[in-house]
């Protein structure tokens, strides 16, 4: 057996396998709600034979969208919108779900990335008024955002934890807090972005404050039995800024607090960021990470080949594999890696005489535990 599709956990949520499809936005949900497109769109994943897929970043208040097509999770008609798609998913394939719950702060009011992706100003058809750890925005040229103060902190972290609530009641297994790729938890963590001058602001332990309470506030709120984790930059490519022996100190608060598993990415807080692009080029982080913590830790960051994605695992670099754009090109891509690594993968038995002749033992229903 390899170790890609060898079981794993993290923390309570037991995996079948370890490719994880990491979240990705699609600006298709229509004020906040989850149309035909999420069900077409994650029903063809959920039968991928991945492990675990992870909903796309979920606002938890309406001004912590990223763009005004953002899914979201912040009242109980967003919830009965993913139901249906939720169910549709559980009968037809044992693929773990997990949502990524976050806000997006000044990076919010933005147009979807086939629009230019650029900010879109709160006097401006479909704009809002963004909202920060600190008045400073995202790029030059874009309107500021507020600071927030004692009562939106409160209001965004009340908002977390309704969101947590509603996808334990929808019945999903994991919570993934959004804290990177330059939204809002990432902006209270950066030096670069948190200019605060408070108890949220200033020397680490303060601006790690705000995201840990949010990790906290919902840790609290739903069951162990659902796992709970977060999504970190490790860095943030830019001389100052955010940083690994920085991500090292978060994760391992994030440990003490009964965090369930890092997924561990980085960059995005800045336009001055330059990265060192390649295959793995995050893998580094997640390794050095799940190093100095021991928690469960998922490696993302251009890995396309599945020897590449076995090596990673045999050379304890990471405990699962997070794919995104490369599932979209193949959302097969599990299929094929069983079929390259000699190994066996879920898919629903309508799909079983697909089997090329020379893997004739490729598919398998591990629901019955049969490999």
């Amino acid at each position: 057996m390899s170790k890609l599709f060898s079981p794993t956990a993290l923390g309570p949520l037991q995996l079948s396998n370890r490719i994880a499809i990491a979240p990705m936005c699609q600006y298709s949900a229509i004020e906040g709600i989850a149309t035909d497109w999420h069900m077409i769109h994650l029903g063809n994943l959920a039968l991928s034979g991945a492990a675990l897929l992870i909903l796309e970043a979920t606002a938890v208040v309406p001004e912590g969208r990223i763009s005004p097509d953002d899914l979201g999770l912040w009242s109980d008609a967003h919830a009965e919108a993913l139901d249906p798609i939720v169910r549709a998913i559980r009968r037809h394939s044992p693929i773990k779900l997990a949502i990524q719950l976050a806000h997006a702060g000044r990076k919010a009011s933005s147009q979807a990335p086939w629009e230019g992706g650029a900010n879109i100003p709160p006097d401006q058809p479909r704009g809002w008024q963004t909202v920060a750890p600190s008045s400073v925005p995202h790029a030059q040229g874009e309107p500021a955002p507020l600071a927030l103060d004692q009562q939106g902190l409160a209001r965004i972290r009340d908002g977390f934890v309704a969101a947590a609530r509603r996808a334990h009641a929808l019945g999903l297994d994991a919570i993934e807090l959004h804290g990177a790729h330059g939204y809002l938890l990432h902006q209270f963590l950066s030096p670069l972005s948190n200019l605060r001058e408070d108890a949220y602001g200033g020397a680490l332990e303060n601006r790690m404050r705000f995201p840990l309470e949010v990790f906290d506030a919902v840790r609290a709120a739903v069951p162990r039995e659902m796992a709970v984790g977060m999504r970190i930059s490790a860095t943030d490519w830019v001389e100052g800024g955010w940083e690994i022996e920085q991500s090292v100190r978060f994760a391992q608060e994030l440990n003490s607090r009964g965090c369930d598993f890092i997924h561990v990415s980085t960059g995005g807080l800045s336009p001055a960021q330059q990265i060192a692009l390649g295959p793995g080029y995050q893998v580094a982080y997640a390794e050095r990470i799940k190093r100095e913590t021991g928690m469960p830790t998922i490696g993302v960051g251009l890995i396309t080949e599945p020897e590449h994605a076995e090596q990673i695992l045999q050379d304890g670099e990471a405990d699962v594999i997070g794919l995104a754009r490369a599932m979209l090109y193949d959302p097969r891509w599990p299929w094929h890696a069983a079929a390259r690594l000699g190994d066996q993968v879920f898919a629903p038995p309508q799909y079983w005489r697909s089997q090329p002749r020379e893997h004739k033992a490729l598919f398998g229903d591990t629901r019955l535990g049969q490999r």
